[in-house]
């Protein structure tokens, strides 16, 4: 008897079986790994690795759905990204976006949704208690204010602006109206160096990019400029 046909007595025919039906399985897993990386790609950023708009408002929604009043929503906004831009190149500009990405993703945590919704601007959603919303939101601005390190050795002063809502704040859990409410925050405090916490009023008030005009009662939290 050949040492194939011993080997194939040894297998049994059970396991011949599982063995030839796991060539085509081989085949589909990997298909599904590529078709995996392809929905990735087109929920995620390529430059910042951060949610696109879509994949970020659908997940924004579950957690607004699962937690409630327990959500808060920052809207961050890079403070003089275009003379970064235009005094230190486009790769510069990148590598800031890239850091500002970076560091919201270790700010907010794997359960938050974190996005970048176009250009130099990013919102996130997640889950904070409010007793440790002051110094979370300090922490978050600290963070923010950190020089980014070029790969050639410069290093870039960086600086955003953060506005923050929540639905005790400006009274409703619907996501348009809470990033309405923060990033009308944001502008009060633009430039400022602080995070600015939504009232009812913003909730109102449509959102106009570059004002800086502050409103009696506003929440102010952060390091001075």
């Amino acid at each position: 008897m050949s040492s194939a046909l011993r080997l194939s007595g040894r297998i049994g025919p059970n396991a011949l079986l599982i063995t030839t039906a796991a060539v085509p399985l081989t085949g589909w897993a990997v298909h599904a790994v590529s078709l995996y990386k392809q929905i990735a790609a087109k929920e995620k950023d390529p430059l910042t690795g951060l949610l696109r708009r879509d994949a970020y408002t659908a997940r924004a929604l579950r957690l607004l759905a699962r937690h409630g009043d327990k959500v808060t929503v920052v809207m961050v906004d890079a403070d003089h990204f275009k003379q970064i831009n235009d005094g230190m190149g486009h790769e510069a500009g990148d590598s800031v976006l890239a850091a500002i990405g970076a560091r919201l993703t270790a700010w907010a945590g794997p359960r938050a949704s974190v996005g970048r919704l176009g250009g130099d601007e990013f919102a996130v959603v997640l889950e904070l208690a409010a007793d440790r919303r002051t110094l979370r939101l300090e922490q978050l601005v600290r963070m923010l204010h950190t020089p980014v390190t070029l790969d050639d050795g410069r290093t870039v002063d960086v600086a955003a602006s953060v506005g923050a809502a929540t639905p005790a704040s400006v009274g409703s859990r619907d996501l348009t109206v809470l990033q309405r409410a923060a990033d009308t925050a944001l502008y009060d405090g633009k430039h400022s160096g602080r995070a600015v916490v939504a009232t009812a009023t913003h909730a109102t008030t449509p959102s106009i990019k570059g004002r800086r005009a502050g409103r009696p009662g506003t929440a102010v939290w952060g390091r001075a400029a």
